[in-house]
């Protein structure tokens, strides 16, 4: 329907950009990365059958061992599906990241908005007569991203693929599955930003005629003009829409563009390099409340009585810049994973700290262009549902943004342990001490090693971490049997970790096998129809480490109803962490569990630091 109304040209459709597409020695590096492997199909029941164990009761398990074994004996349907994986792997780029970008967005159906969408929460902004500054760091990720160093991981050289994903890009709504539109490869990329302020939209081009980027100044006396002609508060917050749900936006979308106004206008934003939302101030919140204050309205604004509004939630990056001074962005989900975001907000804030030499011009510039929308009496209908659904997800979602200032990484690395590692040990306590279980677990790894490639699932609840947690509040276990679990559980984390990054973890390779299924067979096998499959996937802890140079914190919600989405960056001597929750669940609750987290912490400290050497 979106090639038929013409506001997208089939060409710009894209998957993961192949990257054979993208030129510029930048790429160059691409074709010499390895194709991500298929893991032998013994080896991933095996490691299934292991990650069950502390998750799934002993007589569920004994049955599932037996659906295993059917699966994998030789001649079987396992083995079929393995083949026709391993011929996927000769017949294109990478035989997962298609299926992942449909599987695990596009064909999602909930809003992006809490369900799919990071935020990411930045130290507050002292505002000065420099406030142009942030935004014109912002304005120079452009350049930034067309000289891009290639990254390394253990001297290997990693995938930048999604760094070309993240600029002039925008996911379009369809009504049974989403598109990603990216026109910053098309031979004249766009040149402006949309920014948006009291929910009303304006381009603002961030060159001049001549191709070169616009001063400080410039785009200061450019952001002052727009606001300045936005002050009026009762415009129609079109860019709610955004949130629905994805077939419902899907419908609200085509009726929308039916006006060829409104299709230039979102057009424009579609194609912009990325947006600025100026904010309306939030609620006051105390100092002690004002990251979790900042991280809602990062996530999804505050409700349409705030600045839900004030955004279009199908572009990739948003930054994010309230009048109170809160600072952050959001992301949409589907082109890029939280490494190549956080690298471009170290990028925009080291460059603020520059000064700017440059000499701004003495040629006026003319005013940016406002966005108009014409709003039928049906578009009007569908911004008042996107409103009420929208302050029904707010006042379902709790977020406790938690500063633990008692250490940071420098005290896993002072008794030789992977600081990610002793942090997802921690977390499995603090979860097994509010439940008295175990549960599946989801920790993002990446697999940028190879071509396109985007990421696997680190399972944190291991055998190992499970004997910890048990024997760990146990008074009849010695604090030496203690540390050396700990230190076992942290060893198999990490080698866990490694798999996962070298493409032989167990996740994907399911996943594969189960979408091979759906092309090649009449019906499912029993392994993917088992109870402890879908107990394997339903995640009560969703978790990343996204590391950054700055002071942030990433926050996304959870990924089922009973669950919490749980981020966090080390710094050296404190970790920033973000946990949310849904209210509408009795189970859980965000404060408790950032709370179990941070004792968890320090009793583990107190373990290792109590515990004499000489014993271990």
């Amino acid at each position: 329907s979106l090639v038929k109304t013409g506001v997208v040209k089939p060409s710009r459709l894209v998957r993961p950009v192949s990257a054979a597409r993208i030129a510029g020695r930048y790429l160059s590096h691409q074709g010499g990365l390895p194709p991500l492997p298929v893991p032998p199909l013994q080896q991933t029941c095996e490691r299934y059958l292991s990650a069950l164990e502390p998750i799934v009761e002993e007589t569920e398990l004994e049955h599932t061992r037996q659906v295993v074994a059917e699966f994998a004996r030789p001649g079987g349907v396992g083995e079929r599906l393995q083949t026709g994986l391993e011929r996927r792997v000769r017949k294109t780029e990478n035989w997962l990241s298609d299926w992942w970008l449909q599987t695990a967005y596009l064909d999602y159906r909930m809003p992006v908005v809490v369900h799919s969408s990071p935020g990411v929460v930045l130290p507050r902004l002292e505002f000065s007569d420099r406030q142009g500054q942030m935004r014109y760091g912002l304005c120079r990720t452009q350049s930034r991203i067309e000289t891009l160093p290639v990254e390394y991981l253990g001297g290997q050289p990693l995938c930048m693929n999604q760094y070309y994903q993240i600029l002039s890009s925008c996911r379009i709504p369809g009504t049974k599955r989403d598109s990603v539109v990216n026109y910053a490869l098309g031979k004249r990329p766009p040149t402006h930003i949309t920014v948006v302020h009291n929910y009303q939209f304006f381009i603002l081009d961030v060159y001049n005629s001549d191709g070169s980027p616009l001063t400080v100044d410039q785009i200061y006396i450019q952001l002052e003009k727009i606001w300045s002609s936005s002050l009026q508060t009762n415009k129609e917050p079109v860019g709610i829409l955004t949130s629905q749900h994805r077939n419902t936006w899907a419908k609200a979308y085509n009726n929308l563009i039916k006006d060829k106004t409104n299709k230039e206008s979102v057009r424009a934003i579609q194609k912009s390099i990325f947006t600025v939302c100026l904010d309306a101030p939030m609620p006051r919140a105390s100092d002690e409340m004002y990251r979790s204050r900042a991280a809602v309205q990062m996530l999804h604004g505050g409700g349409s009585r705030w600045n839900s509004g004030n955004r279009w939630f199908d572009k990739t990056l948003q930054f994010i810049i309230g009048e109170d001074g809160s600072c952050g962005l959001i992301y949409e989900h589907a082109p890029a994973e939280g490494p190549p975001i956080v690298s471009i907000i170290d990028h925009v804030v080291e460059y603020t700290k520059k000064p700017d030499e440059v000499r701004t011009p003495m040629v006026p510039l003319p005013m940016p262009q406002k966005l108009r929308f014409n709003i039928t009496p049906e578009v009007k209908s569908d911004i008042e549902e996107a409103k009420q659904n929208m302050n029904i997800m707010v006042h379902d979602l709790d977020v406790k943004v938690n500063v633990f200032s008692h250490f940071g990484k420098n005290v896993p690395k002072a008794h030789k342990m992977s600081p990610d590692a002793f942090i997802q040990i921690a977390l499995q306590l603090a979860y097994y001490r509010t439940y008295q279980k175990c549960c599946a677990t989801y920790e993002s790894a990446s697999l940028r090693m190879f071509r396109l490639g985007r990421t696997e699932t680190i399972r944190s609840a291991s055998i190992a971490s499970a004997k910890f947690v048990k024997a760990m509040d146990d008074p009849s276990k010695q604090s030496t049997e203690k540390v050396a679990l700990m230190e076992k559980a942290v060893k198999a984390h990490r080698a866990y970790t490694d798999m996962a990054i070298r493409g032989q973890a167990i996740d994907r390779h399911l996943l594969g096998l189960k979408l091979q299924a759906i092309e090649d067979l009449a019906s499912l096998p029993q392994i993917f129809m088992d109870t402890s499959y879908a107990v394997a996937l339903h995640y009560n802890l969703s978790t990343s480490q996204v590391p950054a140079k700055t002071d942030c914190v990433m926050c996304f919600g959870p990924v089922v109803p009973d669950g919490y989405g749980v981020c966090y960056n080390p710094m050296e001597g404190h970790i920033n962490f973000a946990v949310s929750a849904f209210n509408s669940c009795e189970d859980t609750n965000a404060g408790n569990m950032a709370q179990s987290l941070e004792k968890a912490l320090l009793d583990i400290r107190s373990l290792l630091e109590h515990t004499p050497k000489a014993k271990l």
